[in-house]
């Protein structure tokens, strides 16, 4: 059994509260259903419940116990998720997607602060942020340079006006 001390608990418990605080900022930012409270305490529980199960391990080790634990907070998060994409859904018209990946992530972000593996986590933020900052202009920009559709749907697709003096 490994005994983690204060400092060390503190840290685990606390990047994975900001970290999931941090995705879920961006989405409130956006006027999403989900933000910064939600995503941090997805973010906390998962690793307060991941370091309980790596309290009970060999050092350095994950065992056949806390694997189960993971795979537990996974299929749980997913509910939520669904929750966020059910709740957004307008019609035949299914929204939310976004938010329900954030929600993953915050979970799968608390497990690695949980574990203590650091430079996962900081690596998945940092992507996580430029999918999130810049992934709609780029989805934009390849969208035009390969001919594809834009969604005439979305919210940020400029609608069409026929030119002045045509009708």
């Amino acid at each position: 059994m490994t005994e983690l001390d204060w400092p060390e608990i503190l840290l685990r418990l606390g990047a994975a509260t900001l970290a999931g605080s941090a995705i879920g900022l961006n989405r409130d930012l956006q006027g999403k259903p989900i933000g910064l409270k939600t995503l941090g305490i997805v973010g906390l529980s998962t690793a307060a419940v991941v370091l309980l199960a790596v309290e009970f391990a060999e050092p350095g080790r994950i065992n056949d116990a806390a694997s189960r634990v993971i795979q537990g907070i996974l299929t749980g998060i997913g509910f939520l998720g669904a929750g966020v994409i059910v709740h957004e859904s307008r019609g035949f018209r299914v929204s939310g997607l976004t938010s329900a990946a954030c929600t993953f992530l915050a979970a799968c972000l608390g497990i690695a602060c949980g574990a203590g593996h650091w430079k996962i986590v900081l690596v998945a933020l940092a992507f996580a942020f430029v999918l999130l900052t810049v992934g709609r202009r780029i989805e934009r920009w390849l969208h035009r340079a390969l001919g594809g559709n834009e969604d005439p749907h979305r919210p940020e697709a400029k609608p069409h006006t026929p030119p002045r003096g045509s009708g």
